[in-house]
């Protein structure tokens, strides 16, 4: 399928301007109008639905705040906001809120007038995130709501338990998150009948996974599951700054999957899901909703939620269980 970036490519110019020539001639010079109008008939480009349907007075660009920008999860999540959005001929403004409640929901107030409407990605304060944002369509990333994208996490840990049974494990710790966050709530409740030692809340960074150390260790644990991958590769560096060897003495399962799993030693085996896609499917709900019938408002959009499977990455970090002394 032809998009705005080839015509733009064809043409010499910015995606912005092949997006004002072609739906706001008047904005444009008449030589470059006319040659990206005659490229993109040449192309056979047909203007994206979603980006004509915009109503005028709109800001023209999306918001996304996360947590932790510094997380490879919501990096790759933003790469496929920013992805999608461009196709669309709109903007994307990030916003961090640096895992504080507080600050989420006043960068957000400011994100609102900026924007036409906001994706939460793993939002710590929802409901005082919606006052916030006020009138504009939200769209959640792992959290409950009417519009929402969500990673089946109960079927990415039934994955890594069998994968650790199967191991010979017997004895799993947990590495649990914030106490605020959804997908940690979600993790606990379904390990809540495998008779793992759940431990924290921690920090979700390498601090917080090498905090965690003690604890898995005392635990007497022979496996453990972080609450994500930047922790695991804590408290791995930890445990083994305790002597204990990665993955003969202690397998380590981190989750989200991200490109860092894949860059330490040992590399991770990991819970994930697809984390562009998780990006890409929150931007469609948004500029769905951003495009439907005028005069409706945030309260009347069809719920819609999009499930994305939970998947086990399976590499080093993983191995039989340690002969029981």
């Amino acid at each position: 399928m032809v998009t705005v970036r080839d015509v733009a490519r064809a043409a010499g110019v910015s995606i912005s301007t092949v997006s004002r020539a072609l739906s706001a001639p008047e904005m444009v010079a008449a030589p470059t109008r006319d040659r990206v109008a005659a490229i993109a008939a040449e192309l056979g480009y047909q203007p994206n639905r979603a980006a004509a349907g915009l109503r005028a007075g709109r800001t023209g660009a999306l918001g996304l705040l996360v947590p932790d920008l510094a997380n490879p999860y919501f990096a790759a999540v933003a790469k496929g906001v920013a992805e999608r959005a461009r196709e669309h001929g709109l903007g994307v403004f990030v916003v961090d809120s640096d895992e504080d409640p507080a600050v989420e929901v006043e960068v957000l107030r400011s994100l609102a007038h900026q924007t036409d409407g906001v994706i939460l990605a793993s939002p710590r304060a929802v409901e005082a995130d919606r006052e916030a944002v006020g009138a504009k369509p939200v769209v959640v990333v792992n959290q409950d709501g009417p519009l929402a994208v969500v990673t089946d996490v109960a079927a990415g840990v039934r994955l890594a338990l069998e994968h650790l049974r199967g191991l010979g494990h017997r004895r799993i710790a947990y590495v649990g998150g914030p106490a605020t966050s959804w997908s940690d709530a979600r993790r606990r409740a379904a390990l809540g009948d495998a008779d793992v030692v759940a431990l924290g809340p921690h920090h979700p960074t390498v601090a917080g996974g090498a905090a965690a150390a003690d604890a898995v260790v005392a635990s007497g644990a022979t496996a453990a599951i972080t609450f994500n991958d930047v922790v695991a590769v804590g408290l791995v560096r930890a445990v083994r700054e305790r002597g204990l060897r990665v993955p003969e003495d202690l397998s380590v399962v981190g989750c989200d999957d991200t490109f860092l799993a894949a860059l330490v030693t040992p590399a991770l085996t990991s819970i994930g899901t697809d984390l562009r896609e998780v990006g890409r499917s929150a931007t469609e709900l948004l500029v769905g909703r951003l495009t439907a019938a005028p005069g409706s408002g945030p309260d009347d959009a069809a719920p819609a939620t999009i499930t994305l499977p939970g998947t086990l990455t399976v590499r080093d970090s993983t191995t039989t269980a340690p002969p029981t002394p």
